[in-house]
């Protein structure tokens, strides 16, 4: 059994990653904000705990992450407020990073986004601005942090359902890249225990191949 970690507990993705993960077998904390939230955390089995990243000290994020063997980080500011965008998305992002490798938790996944990096093509008036500069920044610096990292990409967010269906790092992405939250629930459970996500950056959408196919996981 292993012990995961999934710092933004409440979101529709970390949900159902949660009730995935503890129907595999694992322990899983879900670290959420909100203590009005706990309810609908532990619905899943996973352990609420209520922990808010944004204004948590390094410190403070290594004594939570302690005894976990996986970190997913699956949080977010929700947009609308650019400068909250960059504490939460980038520097509280980062700091679990730099928290993660002080607790000794060495597997990270960050559930980023398809098309995510610096070189993004936002324009600096655009909404979407700040929250794709803060995600390039925190996925660059979790590239350089020594972890052992994923970087899972999918497309736009649906409450589609989840198939397992998807394609990976499509040729053609002007097709569309429609991802249902509960595929990236399934794709994030299955990359976690695999030594060959590691170091991988994956942007997918919903497609045509079972996840451990697409993912080159299949035996």
């Amino acid at each position: 059994m292993t012990r995961i970690a999934i710092i933004g507990g409440h979101g529709k993705v970390a949900l159902q990653l949660s009730a995935l993960l503890m129907d595999e077998g694992h322990s899983v904390t879900s670290f959420i904000r909100n203590p009005d939230h706990t309810a609908d955390v532990a619905a899943t089995g996973a352990s609420p705990a209520v922990l808010d990243v944004e204004n948590s000290t390094t410190a403070e994020i290594a004594a939570a992450l302690r005894n976990h063997d996986a970190v997913v980080w699956s949080a977010g500011a929700g947009g609308g407020n650019p400068q909250r965008t960059y504490a939460v998305d980038r520097d509280a992002a980062i700091r679990s990073m730099d928290a993660a490798v002080e607790a000794g938790v060495n597997r990270y996944v960050m559930v980023s986004y398809f098309g995510a990096g610096p070189d993004h093509g936002v324009p600096a008036g655009h909404s979407f601005h700040a929250y794709a500069e803060a995600k390039a920044a925190a996925d660059e610096y979790l590239r350089g942090s020594g972890l052992d990292w994923t970087i899972l990409g999918p497309g736009t967010l649906t409450d589609g359902p989840g198939n397992g269906l998807i394609d990976v790092n499509p040729a053609d992405p002007s097709a569309g890249t429609q991802t249902s939250r509960a595929n990236v629930a399934i794709v994030a459970a299955a990359v976690l225990d695999q030594p060959g996500c590691i170091g991988r950056t994956i942007e997918f959408r919903d497609g045509s191949l079972p996840v451990p196919a697409a993912l080159g996981l299949a035996r």
